[in-house]
């Protein structure tokens, strides 16, 4: 079994199915973790039975994890009134429930070159950035955010004093 060095997370936003496949190709991605609730989309290819094709014709393994992904209420909520603080409060204390899945999650991935999706281009407004720093604390490899054409180590705001 090879260790990973990474724990990586990506969103489909604003990429094809192609160009979505070809950056996780180009990082060395083995294994998407699905982490949407619904993994179903309005974009061609990364709905499940679509995206989990075009990954396995790719050679990337699919898994999706429903219970990570942002429960409808706290969706529906952060929709009503785009309140950013409340949504991340919400789905913490949410994720502080999941601790047997993400402790399944940070295994698999020291055993693998992992990949968490969701659609959100921008890690920093998504909850996949939330479930990877959990995972992370639980053993987990390290974190970095792909983007269209490069990765970056995840940060988390500092305040200067």
């Amino acid at each position: 079994m090879i260790a990973s060095k990474q724990l990586f997370t990506f969103g489909y936003e604003g990429l094809d199915i192609e160009a979505f496949i070809a950056r996780l190709k180009a990082a060395g991605i083995h294994s998407v973790v699905d982490v949407r609730e619904l993994p179903l989309s309005r974009k061609k290819g990364f709905s499940k039975t679509g995206f989990c094709e075009h990954l396995k014709q790719a050679g990337i393994g699919y898994f999706h994890v429903p219970a990570l992904g942002c429960p409808k209420p706290i969706r529906n909520q952060y929709r009503s009134d785009g309140d950013w603080a409340r949504y991340t409060r919400d789905y913490l204390a949410y994720l502080d429930t999941q601790q047997a899945t993400l402790q399944e999650l940070a295994n698999f991935a020291r055993s693998t070159t992992a990949c968490l999706i969701c659609f959100e281009a921008d890690h920093t407004r998504c909850h996949r950035t939330y479930v990877a720093r959990a995972a992370h604390r639980l053993g987990a490899p390290p974190v970095q955010h792909l983007n269209a054409r490069t990765g970056v180590p995840d940060q988390r705001l500092r305040l200067a004093a």
